[in-house]
């Protein structure tokens, strides 16, 4: 293995030399840079050749195989499968991961991973979004014109989250979008509803139908 990985940082050192002496060669054709390469490649060689064989096996292993995957999905697309979720760690958070949590358990527990995800889209878009409260819990708590923003709120029933199971998956999800995962499937969409109901909005765009819910957000 050392061997190898000589050869490689003596390749990639190659690339790069040989590059800059191309460059070194433009600007005077009166002096031959060839003698001068060979002694800074033999000088180079030598010098990687002794820093691998002093290095430890297990740096050279680490060095070999790369950085281990952070776990993190930041700027990528999420995997959205269970599998996936199950594997990061339990869930824990403040007033603003249970007020989420609570508003995936209620509002989409019986929807597949994206439909969940997508709720916890837009309560974080709303967070985010003017004319809306600033912080999750108020964005969830809000209420106007006798009516709740999340009819769980003030449906009358005690908000018990009574299925373990949909609770910690609620939790996970909460903690992967409050941890800054991409929004990626509804578009900025700030408001959603049940298939079979017809809300007034007023002017609004739909941007999805994922699972039993349609999205919108404010017609520009």
């Amino acid at each position: 293995m050392r061997l190898h990985l000589c050869r490689t940082l003596a390749a990639v050192a190659m690339t790069v030399l040989t590059g800059a002496a191309f460059a070194d060669v433009t600007v005077s054709q009166s002096n031959s840079p060839s003698l001068l390469m060979g002694a800074q490649f033999a000088s180079l060689f030598g010098a990687e050749h002794d820093t691998v064989n002093a290095m430890p096996e297990a740096q050279l292993a680490a060095l070999a195989k790369g950085p281990e995957p952070s776990g993190k999905t930041t700027g990528a697309a999420l995997p959205y499968s269970e599998s996936w979720l199950a594997s990061l760690p339990a869930p824990a958070g403040d007033a603003q991961w249970d007020c989420l949590r609570r508003a995936i358990y209620f509002e989409a527990r019986g929807e597949a991973l994206p439909g969940q995800f997508a709720v916890a889209e837009v309560i974080l878009n709303r967070v985010d979004a003017p004319g809306f409260p600033n912080s999750v819990c108020g964005v969830v708590h809000a209420a106007g014109g006798g009516a709740c923003a999340f009819s769980y709120i003030c449906d009358g029933v005690a908000d018990d989250m009574r299925n373990p199971e949909s609770a910690d998956r609620a939790g996970r999800i909460a903690r992967v979008m409050l941890d800054g995962a991409p929004r990626a499937l509804t578009l900025g969409a700030t408001y959603f509803h049940a298939r079979w109901s017809r809300p007034n909005w007023g002017h609004v765009v739909e941007t999805a139908a994922i699972g039993g819910h349609l999205f919108y957000r404010t017609a520009l």
